[in-house]
């Protein structure tokens, strides 16, 4: 296990716990360098105080929540606003269906149990989940993660539903010039494995790639070159929607786990 990725550079996208992550990839004898592909996730408390009000003003015939941080953040603001008691009263009054265990988690702390769960960490999976719904002419409160969620909101929306959105937090882009030196570092091979840690740090490169003229080169050198490691599957979809077909992913969403599997996967092709 130490020496798995030995002689292994691995740039790491997400800038939360980088040390903690450096510290891991070293420990298995690679080399580490920290290349934010996504800035500092800020908590937007207007949003979050106007989609809180209304969720509690016009209780939804469902709930459907994405990530454990998000309800966090929303029982936070509801104890600011002093609404912690009715916010509580309208969750435990409607169905609610989760994504992913961190949501469940934090839904247990509170008493309360979703009546729908994903089948596999996924938004997709969360889709399946709700497939047998009859949502026409109902009303779904969504709390999003850090970004949009517009193929979930479609499908709720075609399924005959109106859909309120409350998103609790952002992420920002990444300090000018990180995204060009990953970039190169990629598709020139300068790296072995890029490891993402949340789908928009992925977006944000494919984006950035793209207004360069330089997608197709990143996407191939994902596949050729480069090895894309995911934590779990909501990051997998951003990159299997841009093309990325090869992607290392640990079978539990944890970023130990994410470089095992990668230890693993290079020990197996070496």
């Amino acid at each position: 296990m130490a020496e798995q990725l030995k002689g292994i550079t691995v740039a790491l996208a997400g800038p939360r716990k980088a040390e903690e992550m450096a510290k891991l990839v070293e420990n298995m004898g690679g080399t580490a360098l920290h290349r934010p592909a996504q800035g500092t996730t800020f908590l937007d408390d207007a949003a979050l105080r106007d989609g809180l009000i209304a969720w509690t003003n016009q209780p939804p015939d469902l709930a459907v929540l994405t990530t454990g941080m998000g309800l966090d953040a929303l029982f936070e603001m509801a104890s600011k606003l002093e609404l912690e008691g009715r916010f509580l009263e309208v969750l435990s009054a409607s169905p609610i269906a989760a994504r992913g265990y961190k949501t469940v988690n934090a839904l247990k702390k509170r008493g309360l149990e979703p009546v729908v769960r994903d089948d596999d960490g996924s938004s997709a999976g969360l889709i399946r989940g709700l497939q047998d719904w009859d949502l026409q002419g109902k009303r779904v409160m969504l709390q999003l993660h850090g970004e949009t969620a517009p193929h979930l909101v479609g499908w709720l929306e075609q399924a005959g539903a109106t859909v309120g959105c409350v998103q609790p937090y952002r992420y920002t882009e990444p300090e000018p010039g990180a995204l060009s030196l990953l970039l190169t570092e990629i598709t020139e091979g300068q790296v072995d494995a890029v490891a993402f840690t949340s789908a928009p740090q992925f977006r944000f490169l494919a984006q950035h790639a793209r207004e360069q003229g330089r997608l197709e080169a990143l996407i191939q050198a994902l596949e050729d070159k480069v090895l894309a490691v995911s934590v779990g599957r909501l990051t997998s979809e951003a990159l299997k929607e841009e093309g990325v077909k090869r992607i290392v992913m640990p079978e539990h969403e944890r970023m130990g786990s994410m470089f095992v599997a990668l230890g693993r996967y290079i020990a197996a092709h070496r």
